[in-house]
């Protein structure tokens, strides 16, 4: 497992950002584990984060798998906090980045517009968010900088469940059906895959790589979907 991954998801623990019990999950599934950006609530905690997405990034462009980019976009509301935090770590290794987002409802008053930020015209944003479910918020991002006259040139997020989004259809994830759909590459800092590997090697969490495992069985993705 790669640095970056290990050391996000022991950040997650820490900061009790990812859980482990019975969740009812939006989609109505129960689901062993549960995971909550708004749990990085602390300047050392979003430090920490913003670090691991950072390093994540440099991995998926030494590899290829992503291409420059020269704005940092978080979608309302989870995206916002974590794009700001990762601006902060790049301008720390010496490259400045600016940051925009949007406001959920349009303000009809003041500069106005649903935009707060840098400008978009011309620039190759990153989104940056914390998970991909429905892919709602992405597919409403993609429509606003698309608006405002800037290219997508992928998405990072913080973890990717690697879950199906309806396995009586297709095996295929909401992150992959984003990928595949707009032809974008999404990287995560980390996945199911990594938590596995992780709770497979703790004493710690032993007694959940079963329970993780019996999930991914019944509403895991397939890579090849």
């Amino acid at each position: 497992m790669h640095d970056h991954r290990s050391r996000f998801l022991q950040l997650a623990l820490r900061a009790q950002a990812l859980r482990f019990g019975e969740f009812t999950l939006k989609s109505g599934r129960t689901s062993p584990y549960f995971f909550n950006a708004g749990r990085f609530d602390s300047g050392v905690a979003l430090a920490g984060l913003a670090g691991c997405y950072a390093d994540a990034i440099e991995a998926a462009a030494t590899a290829g798998v992503i291409g420059e980019f020269d704005l940092l976009f978080g979608p309302a509301y989870k995206g916002i906090p974590l794009a700001t935090a990762l601006a902060c770590e790049y301008a720390r290794r010496g490259r400045d980045l600016p940051v925009a987002f949007n406001r959920k409802e349009a303000k009809a008053h003041g500069e106005g517009g649903s935009l707060i930020g840098a400008p978009l015209d011309g620039r190759r944003v990153l989104i940056v968010d914390d998970v991909i479910t429905a892919g709602t918020a992405i597919r409403e991002a993609l429509g606003i900088i698309d608006q405002a006259g800037g290219s997508v040139a992928g998405i990072v997020i913080a973890l990717d469940r690697q879950e199906a989004v309806d396995p009586s259809r297709s095996r295929r994830s909401a992150a992959q059906t984003v990928a595949i759909e707009y032809g974008l590459p999404v990287v995560a800092v980390a996945s199911l895959a990594d938590l596995l590997v992780l709770a497979g090697d703790s004493s710690d969490l032993a007694g959940q790589h079963e329970r993780l495992l019996a999930y991914r069985a019944e509403y895991g993705s397939s890579p090849d979907a």
